[in-house]
């Protein structure tokens, strides 16, 4: 608009000396305006291309849906968030308490095991030394930091009841006590995801995995196995080639996650299944089997398996060296 204003104006004409010069100007801005509608069509291009040649995903993301919205965190903060859920799951805490765990480790350290915070907090949940949580070395390790919050969280009387920020405040006795609120409806979509309350709800957009970082399919079935004991105190988990598959540089890990809810394996397998995609960047995850549907990185969803398995059983299939 500013433009065709300034092509309408009337310019007197000079009492002597050179014309006037603003058409030159005029014309200089109509070429900078074209080149950037055209550079930003270019890199519209560019964008749109990466993703139809599957060179991997633009930004590499994961998602919780809940109520028909989608709730995102980067593959980082979705491997702690499998880490902090698990860790409830397996304790046998409520889904609200994974959703209080999720909501403080969010405002917290934004859920990302940090080594400084304000005064000597330190890690996931900004923890204090002086204040008796541990030492900076057992606070840095996010299974002991996950454990220690749940263990004061536990003692709160009726935490089940209270609002989320409340309830976190009670444990952290922070300097903002209503902050833990804003990131109630996030916790509580990747809480229902991974607790198994919301099955195929949790996907992640990832790369390909690198071939610099392929391991020995040995070494990968055993990073993916020592998680699950550590996350979620599945430490029986086997691992071996898959026969069906024709890939050789991929083997699966074989779950039985019935230990974690014995009443409902069903909701056991979705929480063990859908920590196993949050944390497929770190342990190199291609495929998660759960019931009848399957996660396929290269699709970043859950679509249709061939077969179903039984109540309780996740397989999660692995990339690896040749």
């Amino acid at each position: 608009m500013a433009l065709l204003a300034e092509a309408g104006s009337s310019v007197p004409p000079p009492a002597d000396g050179p014309p006037p010069r603003r058409p030159v100007r005029r014309a200089l801005k109509y070429v900078v305006a074209v080149g950037s509608v055209s550079a930003v069509a270019t890199i519209g291009i560019i964008v749109g291309l990466n993703r139809l040649t599957g060179t991997g995903p633009v930004t590499e993301r994961c998602t919780a849906e809940l109520d028909g919205s989608d709730w995102y965190l980067s593959p980082a903060q979705a491997d702690n968030a499998a880490l902090v859920v698990g860790t409830s799951v397996a304790r046998g805490l409520p889904a609200r308490a994974a959703t209080i765990g999720l909501a403080t480790a969010l405002q917290e350290s934004k859920l990302i095991n940090i080594d400084y915070g304000d005064r000597d907090s330190v890690g996931l949940f900004q923890q204090r030394p002086s204040q008796g949580w541990g030492t900076v070395e057992e606070i840095m390790d996010p299974v002991y930091s996950t454990n220690a919050f749940y263990d004061v969280l536990v003692e709160v009387e009726g935490y089940e009841d209270m609002a989320v920020t409340d309830a976190a405040q009670t444990v952290q006795r922070s300097g903002f006590p209503d902050a833990y609120a804003q990131h109630e409806t996030r916790s509580r979509a990747w809480a229902s995801a991974l607790t198994g309350n919301s099955p195929a709800s949790l996907s992640c957009e990832l790369a390909p995995v690198a071939d610099a970082d392929q391991i020995a399919p040995d070494a990968a079935r055993d990073v993916v196995v020592g998680r699950l004991g550590r996350d979620l105190g599945l430490a029986s988990a086997t691992g071996a080639a898959d026969p069906n598959r024709q890939d050789p540089a991929s083997s699966t890990v074989t779950v039985d996650a019935t230990p974690l809810t014995p009443d409902d394996p069903r909701r056991g397998a979705w929480a063990t299944g859908q920590w196993a995609v949050a944390s497929a960047q770190a342990t190199q995850t291609v495929e998660v089997h759960v019931a009848d549907r399957v996660w396929l990185r290269d699709e970043a969803a859950w679509v249709e398996a061939e077969t179903r398995l039984s109540p309780g059983e996740v397989r999660i299939t692995v990339d690896a060296a040749e």
